[in-house]
């Protein structure tokens, strides 16, 4: 099941089809390694089982291997990262009141260090696919992303309004709540007409516990960087020292806006990787056999010449 265990039996399979001391041999020049009463089993007969029981994955993933190491020979990312995944995990198995190295046998592996390996060759793979498909997006598609999707960091000053609806609710209580907190929302604009203080109405009204006591001040985000997008459209729309004037629906309820300041965008060279990161990230989640298409060119341009005739068209036909 795993490719460490497999790798394994491939390599015996090698001794055997090499040769290793005196080994036995049939009529044919066949290589025997079990003979019976009545019956003798060749390294032919070996082999022919072992393609057809999970061999072509066993030389594909060998192949991978070679690739990832040529591509990515140093692991202290990928440790890094198999580390931290580790923690991550073992800490939300034991939060369930599970023994840690109980739940990794039962998802087949034999330890930890051969759960880390597992996460430390995903990582190199992915890191391998994803430096491949960097390098072939063209920069009219890099600068559009720039164009469209980086902006300056946002400060904003925001009140919530919390309808606190719930999901037990009717449909019938849902819009009255929702009506009341947004005519709540609409008092607050008013008296921001009327020159009250945006800050002292924040710490006054607001239900974000997370901003309230600063009179709502939210500092130096950017679009998806944890802000729904109707919050940051509406902050967008904005001038320097403009609020809302009406209030902005989100999932989290009603809110005043008031926009502080905008930053400058920076420089393409310095988001540039971030760019190309995100590019990458949208193009796999439109074509979810990216991944599998990718490997299959990396490989091309590694000169891949599969001799057996069984697994080569085995290949061809998965990664067309």
């Amino acid at each position: 099941m795993k490719r460490a265990k497999i790798l394994v039996a491939t390599l015996c399979l090698g001794l055997l089809l090499t040769g290793c001391g005196k080994i036995p041999t049939l009529k044919n020049g066949e290589e025997v390694i079990a003979s019976m009463k009545g019956k003798d089993f060749s390294v032919e007969n070996l082999y022919s089982a072992m393609k057809e029981q999970g061999g072509y994955q066993v030389l594909i993933n060998m192949i991978d291997d070679y690739i990832i190491s040529k591509e990515v020979p140093d692991d202290k990312e990928a440790i890094a990262y198999a580390d931290t995944q580790i923690e991550a995990f073992k800490a939300q198995v034991e939060s369930y009141g599970q023994d840690y190295l109980t739940t990794l046998t039962s998802y087949g592996f034999k330890d930890e260090s051969e759960f880390k390996d597992y996460y430390i060759l995903n990582y190199k793979s992915n890191l391998v696919m994803e430096n491949y498909l960097k390098k072939n997006i063209k920069d009219k598609e890099i600068e559009k992303y720039y164009k469209d999707n980086i902006y300056g960091e946002m400060t904003v000053r925001h009140i919530l309004i919390d309808p606190k609806t719930t999901t037990d609710m009717t449909t019938e209580e849902v819009s009255k709540a929702e009506t009341t907190a947004y005519n709540k929302a609409e008092e607050i604009i008013a008296k921001l007409k009327d020159g009250k203080d945006f800050a002292a109405l924040a710490k006054e009204f607001s239900a974000d516990s997370g901003t309230a006591s600063e009179g709502g001040l939210y500092s130096n985000f950017v679009k998806g960087d944890g802000t729904v997008d109707e919050f940051w459209n509406a902050s967008v729309l904005l001038k320097d020292g403009e609020y809302t004037a009406k209030p902005v629906k989100t999932q989290f309820g009603f809110h005043i806006i008031l926009r502080v300041k905008q930053n400058a965008k920076p420089k393409l060279e310095a988001v540039k990787e971030d760019v190309l990161s995100s590019i990458v990230e949208d193009m796999l989640k439109k074509d979810t056999t990216l991944k599998t298409k990718t490997w299959t060119n990396i490989r091309k341009d590694y000169e891949l010449n599969i001799v057996d005739s069984d697994i080569k068209k085995l290949y061809e036909s998965n990664n067309k």
